[in-house]
């Protein structure tokens, strides 16, 4: 195969010289008003007059906020699937369906031709970014595995299908990269997961596979399935993958993997990237080092707007962009976007870690904040805690949720229950018990409304924890028909029901 990375070499020079002179503010204001422009004869832009929107404060005047829900009922509901000049001007062929990871909702979300260039510019990004660190490297020279979801595309209409938005990527290549892309197209399409995961361990024998990407959970999955298909007692990459240059991983917090991935790639060249790719568009790349969070992609078809947490649901949030937002500062973001959603609160939170480049950390979901009983808890300090609590114990943990308990029989305090899955066989009760510990301990430290309500265990009775043996999770997401792909155990679980049919899967799967 053509090693093609020189070229690749030579558009990261300018690209790097261009991302590195970039005005954040006079980039972000010329996008907006350029997808105004474009989307001012479609119904939503006649709605919002768009035609007289000039400046960033004008259009926030006339757009208010608004969630997938609402968009959904008051303009594409009743267009599905033909949503042709109702909020972006061209065709929308593809929909990229996800559920919110705490409810069932299936969401619809547009995606456009332009999403699609807007997403393959993102990918040559954090491409460019891995070439600017490892000058050397040839991951062009051999081909790209991406751990995705299935390119058997649900047809809604003529020309217009839905499906997981890693199919509808694969499905899009570019001409360029078609011949570099595994699995092969028969293996993209088959939908069933562990079907899939077979097929693509018997395939993957004599590839050579240079670059690697996927959620860290899925991704670990199919390395132990390699491992078993070679007799390995665990995954040895250097083996599978002796020419591997770049692991690109996203969609959890990856500070529980970190250290065994870490130890996975340690005999190859390669290095691991970071990404941010929502359903709505892919939004920032690891341009740095592992702490440094994720650079924005400021002038690839989404303009971002950031509402401070806490004043989200206020009747008037402030709305910040570009050129107003602070480091320290938990934001809801929101896009507007080259596939016609506008001021849309996609449902992520994030701090900004650097003004100079933006640079962001994802905190959490502004759907995932525990507080059953008034704790505040977000997503952002539980991760922290569960990792505490499992280098408490010297363990290494897969997976794990949380739920509130209410009140029962003689105790009306309710607390909290954390369902977690080691990656080895459960530990000991004590073990366990060292563990919710360690992670009560520094949930107070942390958060003062928890440590008010845990004061003397007046408000809320000590945590408990259950420990599940490995699997259980993809077995809980095979059973709800989420296993692989991007779907993702949901991580707090405020949903009561899924929360009791989560608990009865782990007590009937123990």
């Amino acid at each position: 195969m053509l090693n093609a990375t020189p070229l690749l070499r030579l558009y990261a020079r300018r690209r790097l010289r261009k991302l590195a002179q970039m005005d954040a503010v006079n980039v972000q204001q010329r996008l907006l008003l350029g997808l105004v422009g474009r989307a001012a004869r479609t119904r939503f832009g006649r709605d919002h007059d768009f035609s007289d929107i000039r400046s960033v404060t004008g259009f926030q005047k006339r757009v208010p906020l608004r969630r997938y829900e609402d968009f959904n009922e008051r303009y594409w509901k009743k267009a599905f699937p033909d949503l042709r000049g109702v909020s972006w001007p061209s065709a929308v062929p593809f929909f990229a369906v996800t559920s919110g990871t705490t409810t069932g909702r299936t969401k619809y979300i547009p995606c456009t031709h332009e999403m699609i260039a807007s997403n393959t510019a993102a990918s040559l990004d954090l491409m460019c970014h891995h070439l600017g660190n490892r000058p050397d490297s040839r991951v062009l020279g051999g081909k790209s595995f991406m751990l995705g979801g299935s390119t058997a595309l649900v047809p809604e209409a003529r020309g217009i299908q839905s499906g997981d938005l890693s199919g509808i990527m694969s499905a899009n290549l570019p001409w360029w990269f078609r011949g570099r892309a595994f699995p092969p197209p028969a293996l993209l399409q088959i939908t069933d997961w562990e079907e899939k995961m077979a097929a693509l361990v018997a395939a993957i024998e004599g590839e050579d596979i240079r670059l690697i990407g996927g959620t860290p959970s899925w991704l670990l999955l199919l390395f132990d399935q390699l491992a078993q298909a070679h007799g390995d007692s665990r995954p040895e990459l250097s083996k599978y993958f002796p020419r591997l240059e770049l692991l690109i991983h996203g969609g959890v917090d990856f500070k529980p993997y970190r250290e065994r991935f870490e130890r996975l790639i340690s005999a190859t060249p390669a290095e691991l990237r970071e990404v941010y790719p929502a359903s709505e568009g892919f939004i920032a790349v690891a341009d740095a080092g592992p702490e440094d969070g994720l650079r924005l992609i400021l002038d690839n078809g989404l303009f971002y707007e950031f509402v401070p947490l806490d004043e989200l649901d206020a009747d008037r949030p402030t709305r910040h962009w570009a050129g107003t937002v602070q480091t320290g500062i938990n934001y809801a973001i929101v896009l507007s976007t080259c596939a016609g959603l506008w001021s849309s609160v996609v449902g992520d939170t994030v701090e900004f870690v650097s003004l100079s480049p933006l640079r962001v950390k994802i905190t959490g979901r502004t759907s995932y904040m525990l507080s059953a009983f008034g704790e505040h808890l977000i997503a952002s300090e539980l991760e922290a805690a569960i990792r505490d609590g499992a280098s408490s114990i010297g363990a290494e943990i897969t997976d794990w949720s949380v739920g509130a308990v209410h009140a029962d029989g003689d105790d009306n305090r309710g607390g909290h229950l954390f369902i977690v899955e080691f990656s080895n066989a459960p530990p000991s009760d004590a073990r366990v018990t060292h563990f919710v510990k360690t992670v009560d301990a520094a949930l107070s430290r942390t958060n003062e409304d928890y440590e008010a309500h845990r004061s003397g265990g007046f408000g809320m009775r000590a945590p408990e924890a259950i420990a599940v043996p490995p699997g259980t999770f993809a077995a809980w997401m095979k059973s709800r028909g989420q296993l692989g792909g991007q779907h993702k155990v949901p991580r707090i679980i405020n949903d009561a029901d899924l929360f009791a049919g989560l608990r009865s899967f782990v007590a009937e799967y123990s």
